[in-house]
């Protein structure tokens, strides 16, 4: 189980006991949270603020305390509007690129996966300065 789906599970279940209603799974939205922002996946809390029956930050507050005291992946979290900014903690990091490493298949797309990959190459050229190019293949 990934960390998003692990977090649409807490959150359901959070949102029922806080609030004794169960929500629409398909409401629930993560965002990659903004570099301003300490965290590393955010929550949009907006979509909930009906079964609350709070404001957007209370609604956001409510459910990071939730997340950080059942959900051991959850270190910290911060409230910017109606916006739960989640910090992952870093032994979950550690294990998930451990475990990608670990991958026979390290590295590899499948043949035919219809996803497009990012190719990265130097070409340093002594009258000119150092630059990276880039090329797109799709898979």
């Amino acid at each position: 189980m990934n960390i998003e789906e692990k977090l649409k599970s807490a959150i359901t279940d959070g949102i029922e006991k806080l609030y004794n209603q169960k929500p629409d799974e398909k409401k629930i939205a993560f965002q990659k949270t903004n570099t301003s922002f300490e965290g590393d996946i955010t929550i949009v809390v907006f979509p909930f603020t009906g079964i609350s029956k709070k404001s957007p930050e209370q609604t956001a507050t409510d459910i990071g305390n939730y997340l950080k005291e059942n959900i051991a992946e959850v270190e910290n979290f911060n409230v910017v509007k109606g916006f739960l900014n989640l910090v992952i903690s870093s032994s979950y990091w550690v294990d998930f690129f451990n475990t990608a490493f670990a991958s026979e298949h390290y590295g590899f797309a499948p043949a035919n996966s219809g996803k497009t990959m990012m190719v990265e190459y130097s070409s340093p050229n002594t009258n000119k300065p150092l630059h990276l190019g880039l090329s797109l293949i799709h898979i």
